[in-house]
């Protein structure tokens, strides 16, 4: 940042700094203005003559008025005015008492809308003027009465000036915004649009090609023994579905890749069988993690399995993150008849209050991998500190009935 941008944003962080140091130089001008004689012998002098001190006294309360001009412009500008006035009727008209209420004008303008500043700028430029003209000691010709005329004037023009401009950099400024925003909102719908199209794909693809593979599964089991030929070609029909079902699932996922997606994962899956490996990586960073396992080597099927995996994962991460540095951390893993109970307890003090309690997506990641495979969760703190996630999981998933929609 140059040192002219650094000055600019200190006075726009400091207004009244600013209307005080413009009210300083418009007090300087006035008092110097004073002391010129604009006809002399030879041209313009310096120190004929001294101002009056009742006119030294009006500028300095002119150029102290000035101070306060944003705060009340119109408030301001009938001060400076009337000082004005008293000077051009009382005074030598040529001390630039004016100069302050053609300030506070143009500051009126550029803070108003342009019929009011028609209507304030006409008023001001009258009663100053015609008061110098017919109140003042000079001529009504003089040209002084007319610099009065024409300063008030450019005052008022050169504000409506600068407050036209505002406006039209404010309307571009909006515009652009708007247009981000609505080309945000049109990529968002068109995102949703494409999701909601891929999700129909897919289930157009599962359902019908998997449907025909049940079907034909089912007759080349029922005429197995009595019809080999027919159950060959059931199970012909099945491969073909098959290899079918694949090529069109590939052919959509590839359209969610992009071109420096890395590549899909050789390794299986992770399951329950890594369990002691998962914790051996939160024992590394620092969190202490005890595995009681009780399943007697169940198989569980690989979404169930992949699912207490990622629970157990989140569960102490969660952990890690929020329970505190002294925590630690316990994992279970009970086979209990139909289902298998997986249940993560810390007893941190908690650093950073519940878990998912910033904002985070965690518990709701894992109540949604349950809810697909059929299981409850159930989360929240525990009695005298600490948190506890437990999943309730069936050992089978359920399977489609025949005739049951996919």
């Amino acid at each position: 940042m140059s040192t002219l941008e650094r000055a600019r944003c200190g006075l726009k962080a400091h207004p009244l700094a600013l209307d005080a140091a413009i009210a300083a130089g418009v007090l300087v001008c006035m008092v110097a203005g004073s002391f010129v004689v604009p006809r002399g012998e030879n041209g313009v002098t310096w120190g004929v003559r001294s101002p009056a001190p009742l006119s030294l006294l009006l500028m300095a309360l002119g150029a102290a008025a000035l101070v306060f001009r944003r705060r009340a412009p119109k408030t301001v500008l009938a001060v400076t005015g009337t000082l004005s006035l008293i000077e051009s009727v009382t005074g030598d008209p040529r001390a630039p008492v004016a100069m302050s209420a053609v300030v506070a004008l143009y500051t009126v303008a550029s803070t108003t809308d342009r019929t009011t500043t028609w209507r304030i700028g006409l008023l001001t430029m009258t009663v100053l003027t015609g008061a110098a003209m017919l109140g003042g000691p000079l001529p009504w010709y003089a040209q002084e009465n007319l610099g009065v005329l024409a300063w008030t004037g450019i005052g008022a023009t050169a504000g409506d000036a600068v407050r036209s401009r505002r406006a039209v950099v404010q309307a571009i400024r909006e515009r652009a915004e708007r247009a981000e925003r609505t080309r945000e909102e049109e990529a968002r719908r068109r995102v949703a649009e494409e999701r909601l199209r891929i999700a129909r794909d897919l289930h157009d693809v599962v359902a019908h090609h998997i449907a025909l593979v049940n079907v034909q599964a089912g007759v080349a089991a029922h005429v197995m023994d009595k019809r080999p030929d027919q159950a060959k070609e059931a199970l012909a029909h099945v491969r073909e579905a098959s290899r079918s079902a694949l090529n069109e699932l590939r052919a959509t996922v590839g359209l969610l890749r992009q071109s420096g997606d890395p590549e899909a994962p050789t390794e299986p899956a992770p399951g329950l069988s890594r369990l002691e490996e998962l914790a051996g990586t939160f024992r590394s960073a620092g969190l202490p993690v005890e595995v009681a396992r009780a399943d007697h080597g169940t198989e569980l099927p690989a979404a169930v399995d992949l699912a207490a995996y990622r629970i157990v994962q989140e569960a102490l991460t969660n952990a890690q993150k929020h329970a505190g540095p002294d925590a630690k951390a316990e994992v279970s893993v009970v086979r209990v008849g139909p289902h298998i109970e997986v249940t993560v307890l810390d007893d941190g003090a908690g650093a950073g209050g519940e878990p998912g309690a910033g904002g985070g997506h965690g518990l709701l990641g894992m109540r949604e991998r349950v809810t697909a495979v059929g299981g409850t969760l159930t989360t929240g703190p525990r009695y005298g500190g600490g948190f506890r996630v437990h999943a309730i999981l069936p050992v089978k998933t359920r399977t489609t009935a025949p005739g049951e929609p996919v």
